[in-house]
């Protein structure tokens, strides 16, 4: 696994989740979870999901396959992965549920490798209007998802949220 280690100041979307921070935990840390609240999946694929070792494959409805490998699980608190296309560069990516005032919250923050190649006076505008709204758009998809989800107990639809250029 690449990781490539000079990463962009990290993008984070936090939102409320309307449940339990126990349900939401065992939502998402539930084998192949992704089939059910991801609006840009098409599959999500078991590779390992034992006690130390939780690992998946993503493919998106472009048919973009991502390997997500978790690389620290904290029970009931949130995760780190590193997601990207097989042996190729990943991208770093944490899952945080906090309560605040009892109310359950879910941040996920990328440190993206795109762009880690140029210099940051070549790569900080790009960064900043194209790769900065869109790694937001994606994750506030994901996040509505959850919600979606978790409130429904239905499965999201394919681009429930709108098309994503990246993924859908």
């Amino acid at each position: 696994m690449e990781l490539h280690g000079n990463y962009n100041h990290p993008i984070t979307v936090k939102k409320r989740i309307y449940s339990s921070k126990e349900d939401l935990w065992n939502l998402i840390s539930k084998p192949g979870y992704l089939n059910l609240i991801h609006p840009f999946c098409k599959q999500n694929n078991v590779i390992s999901w034992k006690l130390s070792n939780h690992s998946d494959e993503l493919i998106y409805l472009n048919n973009l396959k991502y390997i997500r490998d978790f690389v620290k699980w904290n029970k009931k608190n949130g995760y780190e992965l590193v997601i990207g296309e097989k042996n190729k560069k990943k991208s770093l990516v944490k899952w945080n549920i906090s309560l605040v005032n009892n109310k359950t919250y879910l941040s996920i923050t990328v440190y993206p490798y795109l762009m880690n190649q140029y210099p940051k006076i070549i790569s900080f505008l790009p960064y900043l209007i194209y790769i900065e709204p869109m790694l937001k758009s994606y994750l506030n998809s994901v996040l509505m998802g959850i919600n979606w989800y978790l409130k429904t107990k239905k499965p999201v639809s394919k681009n429930q949220f709108g098309k994503h250029k990246w993924f859908s």
